[in-house]
């Protein structure tokens, strides 16, 4: 259950940095109220995630994974460049969250 609610603070913390980006610096209200929805609910399932998984590993999974995905959106939705140095930063990222992964994870 503890991976579950790692994927639901990841996903939740990638929707409200969407509303983050959405809200145009707070000058729209719908995207600025959703986006303290979705961070309360990411923070929520961060802190159901904590007591079973090592914070290090949990926090560098969640900030990883977070960042790939948001990333993806932000080419994908947003339209930003995808170059050759942030496809390097990306794979990066994501090969130190699987090495902390693999290192053990559980109490």
């Amino acid at each position: 259950m503890h991976w579950f609610f790692l994927v639901m603070a990841i996903l939740s913390e990638v929707a409200g940095t969407v509303c983050m980006k959405l809200s145009a610096g707070f000058s729209k209200t719908l995207p600025s109220v959703l986006m303290w929805v979705f961070y309360g609910i990411c923070f929520a399932f961060l802190a159901f995630t904590l007591k079973k998984i090592d914070v290090g590993v949990a926090y560098a999974i969640w900030s990883g994974v977070g960042t790939a995905l948001i990333a993806a959106v932000g080419v994908i939705y947003f339209r930003e460049p995808l170059t050759l140095i942030r496809c390097i930063g990306l794979l990066t990222i994501i090969v130190g969250v699987v090495i902390l992964n693999l290192s053990g994870s559980s109490h």
